[in-house]
């Protein structure tokens, strides 16, 4: 590739604008959150910046703390259940014939095309205690109850009293159907890339020296995938750490996530430093969480090359 210092001035048309957008858009809005956490609140609508601790000092009170461990146990959580369906998922889309594998895809990503809001109430209707996955467990109950009755065994009273719907909304259960459902995507992509890289040679030679399917599947093609499960676990668990949309949805205002805190800080609280500390804090674990993932990638590159 040619360098951009034998064309500076092209280079210098293409790179202006987009820099002109990341500073405006991007770097500007992120230096006012940082002045407005260093900052107090002097009137509904202005905050003047006093360069104090205290609102990062609010961050380890004992209520903010569970907040946080249960932001990061929702995330972490659903991140292992996208991962257990998504690995699955990708592994067939890998190993499809050719001509179907366009339409798998398809079929991964279709969700994408319908707006969040819509497709959160859609699980509303589902999950609800009046929704579709109740009304289904309810007919099974009674086929199940008529059943029993028919055979004679009514009397026992085998299925118990009339059917209890199963509660998912304000629940953690509906939180984490709901991120699985919004995130799986997110990990199917990067597993399958990893997967169509694989060379499958690996994989015959396995079997082919008597290695069972699961122990081929545990010992092989999980470490020589490991790079994608690992990519796909990052670009999931970080936008599920700031979900909004889905558990003030679907939590009902019982199972809060960070995002829904900071919200109400900018908004019902009017308490925006506070609001910008918590919003920073979760930058800053972001961060960390990428640090770590660079410098392991790093590690197992060097690791690889002395090999």
């Amino acid at each position: 590739m040619e360098s951009y210092r034998n064309n500076f001035r092209v280079f210098l048309a293409f790179f202006t604008p987009s820099f002109g957008w990341l500073l405006l858009f991007f770097i500007a809005p992120l230096v006012i959150i940082f002045l407005y956490s260093f900052g107090e609140t002097v009137s509904l609508t202005e905050v003047e910046t006093t360069w104090t601790l205290q609102n990062y000092a609010r961050l380890f009170e004992p209520e903010i703390v569970t907040l946080f461990w249960r932001s990061l146990a929702l995330a972490g959580l659903s991140t292992i259940v996208c991962l257990v369906m998504g690995y699955p998922i990708a592994l067939v889309i890998a190993t499809a014939p050719a001509h179907w594998k366009p339409w798998l895809l398809l079929i991964v990503i279709l969700p994408f095309w319908t707006n969040l809001l819509i497709r959160t109430y859609a699980l509303l209707n589902i999950l609800g205690t009046q929704g579709r996955v109740n009304n289904l467990l309810e007919w099974l109950w009674t086929q199940a109850d008529g059943f029993f009755s028919l055979i004679g065994l009514g009397a026992y009273n085998i299925m118990g009293e009339d059917f209890e719907p199963i509660v998912f909304l304000g629940r953690w259960s509906g939180v984490i159907i709901g991120l699985v459902y919004v995130h799986l995507p997110f990990t199917v992509l990067p597993i399958y890339a990893a997967l169509e890289r694989l060379d499958r040679s690996f994989l015959e030679a396995s079997l082919d020296l008597g290695a069972s399917q699961w122990r081929t599947f545990r010992s092989v093609l999980v470490p020589l995938t490991m790079a994608g499960i690992v990519t796909a676990a990052i670009i999931t668990f970080i936008p599920m750490l700031g979900s909004y949309l889905t558990p003030a949805l679907l939590g009902r205002g019982q199972v809060d996530m960070i995002a829904n805190v900071i919200e109400r800080q900018f908004k019902g609280a009017n308490d925006w430093p506070f609001g910008a500390a918590m919003s920073l804090f979760l930058l800053y674990v972001t961060f960390i969480i990428l640090a770590i993932q660079a410098f392991a990638s790093m590690r197992r590159k060097g690791g690889m090359s002395r090999g």
